[in-house]
């Protein structure tokens, strides 16, 4: 489905604040405010807008400890999406990647410090048989984090 330069603006405008008020985005974008519902709403049914959501401040609940891993795994019969689910249920996990390249899976997780990492994570990573080998980065420093799409 196409969008129009009309959805495009609505969806930076939620996207910024799902709150926004429909009577100020119809004002803002100059466009009446039953237009905007529809749009809203059609957005909605066809998926483009999957919901709405709280932006947190992981820090705010000392999840600071942000990690990268870079997991081989051994081939199998649809491996990449059962192993692929398993991985995104460790608790911390938020980001599972199938990639192609020398390895197969990049996953993001959030913990509070290391030992909560070693102890709901990297146990249970290790103990996968299907994995094979695992590098992990500790993230140092945040540059820039944000779930905004650039439309």
């Amino acid at each position: 489905m196409e969008l129009d330069e009309l959805d495009l603006r609505i969806l930076k405008a939620v996207q910024e604040d799902a709150k926004y008020p429909l009577d100020r985005l119809a004002q803002a974008l100059r466009t009446p405010k039953s237009t905007i519902s529809y749009r809203l709403r059609r957005l909605e049914r066809i998926g483009v807008i999957r919901g709405y959501h709280a932006s947190i401040n992981p820090a705010s609940l000392d999840l600071d400890y942000i990690v990268v891993t870079l997991v081989r795994t051994k081939y199998g019969k649809n491996y990449h999406n059962e192993l692929g689910s398993r991985i995104a249920q460790i608790p911390g996990v938020w980001g599972v990647y199938f990639v192609l390249g020398d390895i197969d899976f990049i996953v993001m997780a959030r913990y509070k410090n290391r030992e909560e990492f070693m102890d709901k994570y990297l146990e249970r990573i290790m103990s996968m048989p299907e994995i094979e080998r695992s590098s992990t980065q500790v993230v140092v420093n945040v540059i820039k984090e944000s779930p905004h799409l650039v439309l």
